[in-house]
C-alpha cells in the first residue's frame, strides 16, 4: 500500500471523487502543510493555521497508479485558481499535491508540465507541490461526510 495526499477546495467532494476508485484502499479528510498542531475545523477556516483542507488516500499501487490519482485530481477542481475552488475562498482551498517520494513529485511536476503545455486550462496552473507533511484527520462527522448524507457532490 501507498499514500498520496492532495488538496483540491472542500474536501468533502474531494474524499468522493476518490473514494470510489478501484484499488483505493481508504480515504480521511483532514488538515496538512500548516503550522497549528492539531488543529479544529474552526481553526483552519479561520484562513490563520496554514493548514489546506486535504485528502489522504491509502491505495495499492497494483491496481491504480499515483498517475491516475494525478489525473483524477487534475480533472475534480480547477488548478489554475489560487487559495479558492468555486465559492470556496481562502488558502485552506488551495489547491495542493503533498508528495510521499521523490517518485511522486516527479509525476506531479512532470503532469503539471503536461498540462501547462496542453493548453486545456485557461491560466497557468497554481498546484502547490511540497512535501507530505504532518496529516491530522478532521473531525468524525467530516469523515465520508456526502456518503453519509447520501451525496456524491458538493456544489
Amino acid at each position: 500500500m501507498e499514500k498520496a495526499m492532495f488538496g483540491a477546495g472542500c474536501f468533502w467532494g474531494v474524499e468522493e471523487a476518490f473514494r470510489t476508485m478501484d484499488g483505493v484502499k481508504d480515504t480521511k479528510v483532514g488538515y496538512s502543510g500548516g503550522n497549528t498542531e492539531n488543529p479544529t475545523y474552526e481553526q483552519v477556516c479561520s484562513d490563520r493555521t496554514g493548514h489546506a483542507e486535504v485528502i489522504e488516500i491509502e491505495f495499492d499501487p497494483s491496481v491504480i497508479t499515483y498517475e491516475q490519482l494525478l489525473d483524477k485530481f487534475f480533472t475534480i477542481h480547477d488548478p489554475t485558481q489560487l487559495n479558492r475552488q468555486g465559492p470556496d475562498v481562502g488558502k485552506q482551498y488551495r489547491t495542493a499535491i503533498f508528495f510521499y517520494s521523490a517518485e511522486q513529485e516527479k509525476a506531479a511536476r512532470e503532469k503539471i508540465g503536461e498540462l501547462g503545455k496542453s493548453g486545456k486550462f485557461r491560466g497557468p496552473i497554481a498546484t502547490e507541490v511540497t512535501p507530505a507533511a504532518k496529516f491530522y484527520p478532521a473531525e468524525e462527522y467530516h469523515q465520508r461526510y456526502l456518503q453519509k448524507r447520501g451525496a456524491n457532490v458538493c456544489h
